[in-house]
C-alpha cells in the first residue's frame, strides 16, 4: 500500500515546538497547509461539528484521498468550519487525551492524536502507531483508548458508532 495523504490546517496558534502538527511534518509524515483552501478537495476532513461519525466506512475514501486534520484553537475552528470546507466532514469518536497538556481529558486531543485515532479506527492500525511513535508520550494514547478504539473498529458505519457512545454516556462504563 502506498502512503496514505495526511494533511493538517495550521492556524499558527500554537507554540511551534510543541506542535503535534508540525512535529509531523517535520518527520515527513503529513502535509501542513495554511489556508482551508489547500486541503484536499475530497479528503476526509476531521471536524468536531460535524454530525457524522468517523467509522471505518470511511476507509475507503481515507485510501483514496486522504486525512485531514484542523491544528486550531476551537474558537478559531468554528469560524474556519462554519465557512465551506473541502472534503467530507466527520467528528471523532468520544477518545480519551493522553498528551501531557490535556491528559485523561475526553475529546482534547492533540492532531496527532485525532489523526492516529481516525486511522486506527479505518484499519490502518500500523499507521496510527508508526505517527505516535515519534512522541515520548505517544503509546500512552493508545494505552488509555485500546477498548474503545477496537470498539470502534469493529463498527460498520457511522450509526453504529454513535450507539456505542450513547451506550457509554447512559452510564455504562467506557470499555
Amino acid at each position: 500500500m502506498e502512503t496514505l495523504r495526511l494533511t493538517i490546517y495550521h492556524a499558527n496558534q500554537c507554540d511551534p515546538k510543541r506542535c503535534t502538527g508540525l512535529k509531523l511534518k517535520r518527520h515527513g509524515l503529513a502535509r501542513v497547509v495554511n489556508k482551508v483552501r489547500f486541503l484536499p478537495r475530497r479528503a476526509v476532513v476531521l471536524n468536531p461539528f460535524s454530525e457524522i461519525a468517523f467509522s471505518p466506512a470511511d476507509r475507503k475514501r481515507v485510501e483514496d484521498f486522504g486525512l485531514a486534520a484542523l491544528d486550531c484553537s476551537w474558537e478559531h475552528a468554528e469560524k474556519v468550519l462554519l465557512k465551506q470546507v473541502r472534503g467530507t466532514s466527520r467528528c471523532l469518536p468520544i477518545l480519551i487525551a493522553g498528551n501531557p497538556v490535556n491528559f485523561g481529558k475526553a475529546t482534547k486531543l492533540t492532531t496527532v492524536e485525532a489523526l492516529a485515532g481516525a486511522l486506527y479506527i479505518a484499519g490502518f492500525k500500523q499507521e496510527a502507531v508508526k505517527l505516535l511513535s515519534i512522541f515520548v508520550w505517544g503509546h500512552t494514547f493508545l494505552e488509555l483508548n485500546k477498548a474503545l478504539l477496537e470498539n470502534y473498529a469493529s463498527a460498520q458505519d457511522s450509526t453504529e458508532i454513535i450507539e456505542m457512545q450513547r451506550g457509554f454516556t447512559r452510564g455504562s462504563s467506557v470499555p
